[in-house]
């Protein structure tokens, strides 16, 4: 398959059969996602070409002879995806319509595919959605992209692809934006219809775990080749090829740091040709200067959004997103978010930022409140926090080179004067988060997933920042870069004393490299302490369900899921029904826990 002049995927083969997964794992650029795009024949929509080869599809009809997809007509293909063959994308933002509501988008497929009628559709739909575990399901079909979060977005993908209850399934790394226990039960979802339908399904992921707990068979690729296909045992127990062995070496692994109480950077591991290497010693830091004015202070922090009923109609409900907060950060620090999918972990980073009003609290950086501060004064805010968003497509201008999306911080706050100097500014970020500097004349959709957020962390380097908010911002990349990017955030806080505040549903990453942890339950914070005592001595049940939801790496150690009972909470309330605030008690020195509440002792048991 080639992309203009290059040569993506080379000499690819593999089979996936019916109730059996196939997981093909690799680099950002390797070829996953041009493949699972290829077998959609989305690839001649991207100026690419399948140039050889063929992609046979077997369907149920007796007697019928397998098509090949790359030689059916765009009219015939039309019948085939949604149907027979659907695709759970990696970036829910770009793939959905943000002019039509959900309910309207998954009603289309309902409509076009199963022949329902729009009132049926909208009941299959309702269905849908709390099959992948949205509350207030009703409610949801009359919201628009834009008013859920990443996860949410991608349970809405992930309830679409499933909705004709297709023989294939081709998932495009599908629990990216989702937290450990949405994933879990997303996991098990799939498994449960795979078992029902005998439906196929190629995984797309660079989560390990995930491949532990899902796939039957693995198919490594590397620069558009396959270098290594074995059973998911054989890959995680006796990897043959040097870079199937990296791979597993930089994959973080949950309960590694246990009894550690400071972050710790690991030794790389590089692949020179056929040869994997390991560079530098695993090395622990204490980076937070907890002794120096923090960066910021969040006090009594309130973000509602309010519903109406219709256009002119008033205030019928309230979701509470983040309901008396109370956190600061120091120079040096890096405090990780953790919590489910509509939590407010990305609510409370955006208020930070400024990107949404509070309803209520106080933000303070310097010492000083964002709200009495002078126009200039927000200038300068703005350039000393930077945001890392969750979506790098989104984020990143479509009609901008990259490298002119880079030095839109610089030129804006005026850190460097003159084409020559601002030009050897980007070539320099873009080599320190791992891409060449001749990558800045192209643009964001010219970059996989991973490439596109690496961009995304050079051009919130470009200002210099003291505070960086990372909202997933390691979620799109694959292990490998993963742990790069990991290195380089430690490093830059190490030479520079950077402060993060770090909102990740990868629990094992947040283990690796956060200093204190608070765990977020629909608005509040229910425990908050230092990075070992959340990890070593859990105290609130919820964060103890979210560790025992995290995938393991091993897949001796697969574990049997049950899906979660009853209603779903929500943060979504009633005029005038005002959630219960949970003040936190310390337990421990630093160590701080809410007081349970009746819903909290159902879900742990």
């Amino acid at each position: 398959m080639n992309f203009g002049s290059s040569r993506v995927v080379n000499n690819l083969s593999f089979d996936v059969y019916p109730g059996k997964t196939t997981a093909i794992v690799g680099e950002s650029g390797s070829g996953k996602s041009i493949t699972s795009l290829a077998i959609m024949r989305l690839v001649e929509y991207l100026n690419a070409e399948i140039t050889e080869g063929s992609i046979l599809f077997h369907s149920d009809a007796q007697g019928a002879r397998p098509q090949d997809l790359t030689q059916l007509s765009d009219k015939a293909m039309r019948k085939i995806r949604g149907k027979d063959i659907a695709m759970i994308f990696q970036e829910p933002m770009t793939s959905l319509n943000p002019v039509y509501t959900i309910g309207d988008q998954i009603t289309e497929v309902l409509v076009l595919h199963e022949k329902h009628t729009r009132v049926s559709a909208r009941a299959e739909a309702v269905k849908l959605l709390k099959l992948v575990r949205l509350a207030d399901a009703e409610a949801l079909l009359k919201r628009y992209p834009h008013q859920l979060s990443g996860g949410m977005r991608q349970r809405v993908m992930i309830a679409m692809a499933l909705a004709c209850r297709p023989k294939v399934l081709v998932a495009d790394e599908p629990t990216t934006a989702l937290d450990v226990t949405i994933q879990a039960q997303i996991l098990t979802i799939m498994r449960d219809l795979q078992q029902e339908l005998g439906m196929a399904v190629i995984f797309i992921t660079h989560d390990m775990g995930v491949v532990a707990e899902m796939a039957d068979q693995v198919v490594v690729m590397r620069q558009g080749e396959k270098v290594e296909e074995a059973t998911v045992e054989e890959i995680f127990a006796r990897p043959r090829h040097p870079y199937t062995q990296a791979l597993l070496a930089a994959v973080p692994k949950l309960g590694s740091m246990q009894g550690e109480s400071l972050p710790r950077m690991d030794p790389l591991v590089e692949l020179e040709g056929d040869v994997a290497h390991t560079l530098g010693e695993s090395r622990q830091q204490d980076t937070a200067r907890i002794d120096e004015a923090p960066v910021v202070e969040v006090e009594n922090l309130v973000t509602r959004f309010e519903i109406r009923k219709g256009f002119f109609g008033g205030v019928s409900h309230r979701v509470h997103a983040v309901e008396n907060v109370n956190f600061t950060i120091f120079p040096g620090e890096t405090l990780a978010l953790v919590g489910e999918s509509g939590s407010g972990k990305s609510t409370i980073g955006r208020t930070i930022q400024q990107l949404q009003e509070s309803t209520s609290g106080t933000i303070r950086f310097g010492g000083k409140a964002v709200a009495d501060m002078t126009r200039a004064e927000k200038m300068r805010l703005r350039q000393e926090v930077q945001y890392i968003f969750q979506d790098p497509f989104a984020s990143l201008d479509p009609r901008k080179t990259v490298g002119f999306s880079i030095a839109e911080p610089i030129r804006t706050h005026g850190l460097l004067h003159g084409a020559k100097a601002i030009r050897q500014r980007i070539d320099q970020l873009l080599e320190r988060v791992g891409l060449s500097a001749e990558q800045a004349e192209r643009y964001p959709h010219e970059f996989s997933g991973g490439q596109r957020q690496r961009v995304c962390i050079a051009r919130a380097l470009a200002s210099k920042p003291k505070l960086i908010i990372a909202d997933e911002a390691l979620s799109a990349l694959d292990v490998s870069i993963q742990a790069q990017i990991i290195h380089l955030l430690m490093e830059l806080q190490q030479d520079e004393g950077l402060a993060y505040l770090f909102i990740s549903h990868d629990m094992a990453v947040v283990e690796k490299m956060s200093h204190r942890v608070a765990v977020l339950h629909l608005g509040q914070i229910v425990e908050l302490g230092e990075r070992r005592a959340v990890f070593d001595s859990p105290r609130h049940s919820y964060t103890r369900r979210l560790l025992s939801a995290v995938p393991v790496a091993d897949p001796s150690q697969r574990q049997e899921r049950t899906l979660l009972q009853g209603d779903i909470l929500s943060p979504i309330r009633k005029v005038g029904d005002e959630p219960e605030h949970l003040p936190l008690v310390e337990v421990a020195d630093g160590h701080f826990v809410a007081r349970e509440t009746a819903s909290d002792a159902c879900l742990a048991s």
